[in-house]
C-alpha cells in the first residue's frame, strides 16, 4: 500500500433527507399564511399544550409559542388567548398572546 491514501473514504458530503433549507410557505405580500383566531383554555395538558375552545364552539390543540415559552407567561385555565391556525390543519395552533 502506498504512501497517503486511506481505505474507504467516500468522497463529498453525504446529506441526509431532512438536512436542506427549511422552506416555508409564504402568501404573495411576503407574509406567512396563517389564520388569527381567539379563544379560551379549556384544559392543561402536559408538554405546554393546551384544548382551547374557539369561539365557534370547535376545540383545537395548541402549543405555547416560543416567545411566550421564553418570557415564562403562564396559561390556566379560562385564560382568553389569541392563536395561530394553519389553513391547512385546523385542529391544531400557536398560542400567540394571552389577552387574560
Amino acid at each position: 500500500m502506498s504512501q497517503g491514501f486511506r481505505r474507504g473514504g467516500g468522497g463529498g458530503r453525504r446529506r441526509r433527507n431532512n438536512a436542506g433549507p427549511r422552506v416555508r410557505k409564504v402568501g404573495a405580500d411576503g407574509e406567512e399564511k396563517s389564520v388569527e383566531v381567539e379563544g379560551t383554555i379549556t384544559s392543561v395538558l402536559a408538554g405546554t399544550q393546551f384544548r382551547v375552545e374557539l369561539q365557534s364552539g370547535h376545540e383545537v390543540l395548541a402549543h405555547i409559542s416560543g416567545k411566550m415559552r421564553k418570557r415564562f407567561i403562564r396559561l390556566v385555565i379560562g385564560d382568553k388567548v389569541k392563536m395561530e391556525m394553519s389553513p391547512y390543519d385546523v385542529s391544531k395552533a400557536r398560542i400567540t398572546y394571552r389577552l387574560g
